[in-house]
């Protein structure tokens, strides 16, 4: 069975400067590429940080450049590449994850819960569809940090001959540090009650608001014991590795899907 390697990015970001973003995350990543990762996990909003200026930074979706930046680094470093953008489509914004691969197709995911709290409501519209990507075998749900709250949106949906939709939740945020330890315990009830390794990326530092954030980010296990996770408050580009074969075992010893209660999301 494939294992799957990813490379959880933990790093400050320059208030709303995607230039200065794309050069920054392009040190970091330094000489990662396919001999050593399968995947690439960049925060929330990681050109801007987690902007409201949306009508101004924006990037038109035919024509972005941090997304074509996205598709260089994916075509050299030979590994797929995944993260949000603020992005303006038929006059309208967006809070848009990007999955890149090297071969240069592009999926998206539109987040669905807006963070009322910081009026993000107000500047972008939020997305009418989950969206289920495959790597190496791996299917993977995308999200995006608030909707991390949320069980229902995120919950496996399994169809007939099928029993799990996808076998890891990815979710990219900008998850400030106060409200860290709900980001944890969040990215660890997912797990569990998904019977999924779940991949959380957020970022670190302070952003244009003065809101701090301690990173946090972690990937855990389908019990929801931490696979990766470092001390907060500091930039890091690290690697593990989810096993196809631990993954099979556990849902077989341990098989709670087979209880699931059956339900429909309602857009």
């Amino acid at each position: 069975m494939n294992d799957l390697r990813v490379s959880l990015v933990q790093s400050e970001l320059h208030w709303e400067d995607p230039a200065a973003n794309r050069r920054l995350l392009d040190g970091r990543l330094g000489m990662l590429d396919g001999s050593r990762t399968d995947l690439i996990v960049l925060p929330e909003m990681f050109a801007t940080g987690f902007t409201m200026n949306a009508e101004a930074l924006a990037e038109p979706a035919a024509e972005s450049p941090t997304l074509a930046w996205m598709r260089q680094q994916a075509r050299e470093r030979e590994c797929v590449i995944a993260g949000s953008l603020a992005i303006a489509e038929a006059g309208t914004c967006y809070n848009r994850l990007y999955w890149v691969t090297p071969e240069g197709e592009v999926v998206h995911y539109d987040k669905r819960h807006l963070f009322r709290m910081g009026d993000e409501p107000l500047h972008y519209a939020m997305g009418d569809a989950r969206q289920v990507v495959e790597l190496k075998g791996f299917r993977l749900l995308l999200s995006v940090c608030y909707d991390l709250r949320f069980p229902v949106w995120l919950r496996q949906q399994p169809r007939e001959g099928r029993p799990f939709e996808y076998d890891a939740l990815l979710c990219v945020a900008n998850w400030p540090a106060p409200r860290r330890q709900p980001w944890r315990t969040l990215l660890q009830a997912r797990a569990i009650e998904n019977l999924s390794y779940v991949i959380g990326v957020n970022r670190v530092g302070r952003d244009g608001k003065g809101l701090d954030y301690a990173g946090d980010s972690m990937l855990v296990d389908f019990k929801g014991e931490p696979v990766l996770d470092r001390e907060p408050n500091r930039a890091f580009v690290e690697t593990a590795t989810l096993s196809r074969e631990a993954l099979a075992r556990f849902r077989d010893k341990f098989p709670a899907w087979q209880d699931a209660d059956r339900f429909q999301l309602e857009s």
